[in-house]
């Protein structure tokens, strides 16, 4: 674990209501960017998720994770909004559209939990998230 000893995501804790924004406007793109790895990177070697009803632990988890859910989930895109945040933890609501294999669209609405080290990575995340089944015309994230 020597490589997480030497990381350091900036913001770091404890918050301010500026830096938690920060913290969230860095995840949104990182997301957004469906990059694996480079999301992979903003959390602890040893992190705990749950999403919906699956629970990931660690960055191989999750990178495995994320590459088969951008397989899955097509012309991704993502929207994190500020809920709530203290010296170490964030909660965000978030809404993300997607298109399936078969070509239907998706919006999902969320919440998330986020706890963080000391050094800025988080080690807990708690997703809860629900899909609506909508239209191409209903989309409004772009």
């Amino acid at each position: 674990m020597q490589q997480e000893q030497d990381e350091i995501k900036l913001p770091v804790p404890p918050f301010t209501l500026e830096t938690a924004k920060q913290k969230i406007q860095l995840a949104e793109d990182a997301w957004n960017s469906q990059d694996p790895i480079k999301v992979s990177k903003a959390y602890t070697v040893d992190s705990e998720w749950r999403n919906r009803s699956l629970f990931v632990n660690g960055r191989e988890e999750i990178q495995a994770f994320l590459t088969d859910k951008w397989q899955n989930e097509e012309n991704y895109k993502l929207k994190k909004e500020y809920w709530a945040h203290s010296d170490d933890r964030i909660a965000v609501r978030f809404e993300y559209e997607y298109q399936n294999k078969d070509g239907d669209w998706f919006r999902a609405y969320g919440n998330e939990n986020w706890e963080f080290n000391e050094k800025g990575l988080m080690k807990k995340r708690y997703a809860s998230i629900n899909d609506v089944a909508i239209s191409e015309e209903e989309r409004k994230l772009r």
